[in-house]
């Protein structure tokens, strides 16, 4: 094991992951990340980085053992997306959590220490009872990783994304529980 309980067999300079106040230098850099394929739904426009900086945003840079960002998260109302808004999903007591990994560790299995990572942040935050997201329904291999994280699926609706309807799947899970106290193990 390396520092932090994580694996020793990840490369060096990946984990373990940390969480600070997001800088401007931060926003541009996750502005300017680019998915491949259907994923490209995820990317921000190169001009949004501004908005990240906004107290009222909540983002957050995750960044690797070297400090460079390795992700983000947000919380509260700018983790919410319209649809479910407009459908009346967001009415229990629960935290929002919005949580992007940059596009070169993805599908590589950091998705469990990223998720762990980001509960930790929140719990350590606000104590949530209850940690909601929402996922595009097309995007199986992080619906499973919140699975494996605890989550639950729950309702789905539409939302108008880059002008056309996009199916979202809202998850949640207790705010406390295992996720942080149990080993991952990365695939590969």
């Amino acid at each position: 094991m390396s520092r932090a309980g994580a694996p020793s067999r990840f490369p060096a300079g990946i984990l373990p992951f940390g969480v600070r106040p997001i800088t401007a230098d931060d926003a541009v850099t996750i502005c300017h990340w680019r998915y491949p394929g259907q994923y490209a739904f995820y990317d921000y426009d190169p001009q949004d980085w501004r908005s990240m900086l906004a107290p009222e945003a909540n983002y957050f840079a995750v960044t690797d053992a070297g400090g460079a960002v390795a992700g983000f998260l947000t919380f509260g109302a700018n983790a919410r997306v319209p649809g479910a808004q407009d459908a009346g999903l967001y009415r229990e007591d629960a935290l929002d959590l919005g949580l992007g990994l940059r596009p070169d560790l993805t599908g590589r299995g950091f998705g469990q220490a990223f998720l762990a990572t980001a509960l930790a942040w929140a719990t350590e935050l606000v104590r949530p009872a209850m940690v909601r997201l929402v996922v595009a329904a097309f995007n199986t291999r992080a619906i499973r990783a919140y699975e494996r994280a605890g989550f639950r699926r729950g309702p789905t609706f539409t939302s108008l994304v880059h002008g056309r309807d996009v199916v979202f799947l809202l998850m949640s899970r207790p705010g406390t529980g295992d996720v942080l106290d149990r080993e991952w193990v990365p695939r590969g």
